[in-house]
């Protein structure tokens, strides 16, 4: 069946088709030139608005959360790999897949959405950016939430060098935090008993209501709206041929890259709970829920230097990374579903000033305490907008007039929308709790 594309304009046309994938190279040589999408996906799965969440339950209740983190990683490459399979197949992003198949007007209010929903994420990033400068430097918060504008600038200069320079970038960070984890994992001295018998989920997540809480908070706080717009419109940057064999072997590799990519990011976010678990569980620490509070006690709890400051570095490569990708899926978005073209500077500083103004404003009013509240309602912003995304994600690549021999198999689409169907439940169960309980 022949595919449909009604779309003549491509995503982010700067970048598009310019990485080279060799045709008749080994299997490695593929999978390199593939490698890199799924590392810019992977940012949105470890950034400042998950740490909260995986100190919270790790502090609390010890080691018993890292099944929840290892469920929602799964969800996560599901969903991924269908986002993925949409850009390789229809040439079209989540974006322009949503315009061409909606009216004008629902059209506009998922573009609305998706738009808060990244202002949203974006906000994360920028306070938790604020708060690493503010823990390594002694930056006050305001004046780190104006340098994070800087980003912008930085972003525009790397991705003019060619998107292969952007994704070893942020492959660069990732490996960053992977080393600062790595050590903050052996000076936490963890119980590997407890880590890998908590891989399987306990009978009490469910049964205790303070635990049920936090392991919705973390289910919700994972998987984020833009990564699926973000992952079908990069996966384009890649020179396949647009026949069906050449894309089923970009399909086949861009997966591989995509999983990887998120078992990385499945480390570091079981790292951060696995190190507030050692560090603050078993210390009688079990309130610890801030960063800030991570930061100052770590050293202390643990008699060794250099933890807090490799936990603020952490963050701050975090909070770097998830920048670039959230900037770069906020023009995915404006273009895909209003069809028009800014130029990448103006639209990028749109995205940053949206998050920066309410943080600037938290920041000189409230101040600490302020950012953190802050924090969480961009959690919660990001969980409304997510059921936006998953459900046409899921629409578009089941169906064969969009997908053709692409769509997916009666097995992966019934296991699409139970994911689809728990993710979208324990978020609205999360939003009631959050404002009416």
């Amino acid at each position: 069946m022949k595919l449909q594309n009604n779309d003549t304009n491509h995503s982010l046309p700067e970048v598009y088709g310019s990485v080279k994938v060799p045709k008749n190279g080994s299997f490695w040589q593929k999978l390199w030139a593939f490698t890199g999408p799924g590392l810019m996906v992977a940012v949105g799965y470890m950034d400042p608005g998950n740490w909260a969440t995986d100190i919270a339950g790790g502090a609390k209740f010890g080691y018993t959360l890292i099944s929840v983190i290892l469920i929602s990683n799964l969800f996560a490459m599901l969903l991924q790999h269908l986002a993925l399979k949409l850009g390789i197949a229809t040439g079209q992003d989540l974006a322009q897949a949503c315009r061409n198949s909606y009216s004008k007007p629902v059209s506009f209010i998922l573009w609305i959405l998706c738009e808060v929903a990244i202002a949203a994420c974006d906000l994360a990033e920028v306070i938790g950016s604020a708060i690493a400068l503010n823990l390594l430097f002694g930056i006050p918060l305001t004046v780190g939430v104006i340098i994070t504008v800087l980003d912008v600038l930085v972003l525009l200069y790397f991705q003019g060098k060619g998107f292969r320079v952007l994704e070893s970038i942020v492959g660069a960070l990732i490996f960053m935090i992977f080393c600062c984890f790595t050590y903050e994992i052996i000076v936490s001295d963890p119980s590997i008993y407890q880590v890998f018998s908590n891989i399987l989920p306990k009978p009490e997540i469910v049964t205790n209501p303070e635990m049920l809480y936090v392991a919705i908070g973390i289910l919700g706080a994972t998987v984020m709206p833009h990564n699926l717009y973000l992952h079908s419109s990069i996966v384009q940057t890649r020179n396949f041929e647009k026949n069906g064999i050449g894309k089923r072997s970009a399909i086949f590799f861009a997966t591989i890259d995509s999983t990887l990519s998120l078992s990385l990011a499945f480390f570091i976010n079981a790292a951060i709970l696995i190190l507030a678990a050692a560090s603050f569980h078993n210390s009688g620490n079990q309130n610890v829920a801030d960063i800030n509070d991570a930061y100052h006690l770590l050293d202390p709890v643990l008699g060794v230097k250099f933890a807090g400051i490799f936990f603020a570095v952490a963050l701050l490569a975090a909070g770097q990374n998830s920048t670039l990708t959230g900037t770069l899926a906020g023009q995915i978005v404006m273009e895909g579903f209003l069809n028009i073209r800014l130029k990448p500077w103006l639209r990028r500083l749109i995205t940053r000033l949206v998050a920066i103004v309410p943080a600037l404003v938290v920041t000189i009013l409230y101040g600490e305490k302020g950012t953190g509240e802050l924090l969480v309602l961009s959690q919660v912003i990001l969980s409304f907008q997510l059921s936006f995304a998953v459900v046409p994600l899921v629409m578009f690549t089941s169906d064969k007039l969009k997908m053709g021999e692409f769509a997916n198999s009666t097995l992966l689409k019934i296991s699409s929308w139970v994911v689809a169907a728990i993710i979208i439940g324990l978020n609205i169960y999360l939003l009631w709790n959050t404002f009416f309980s």
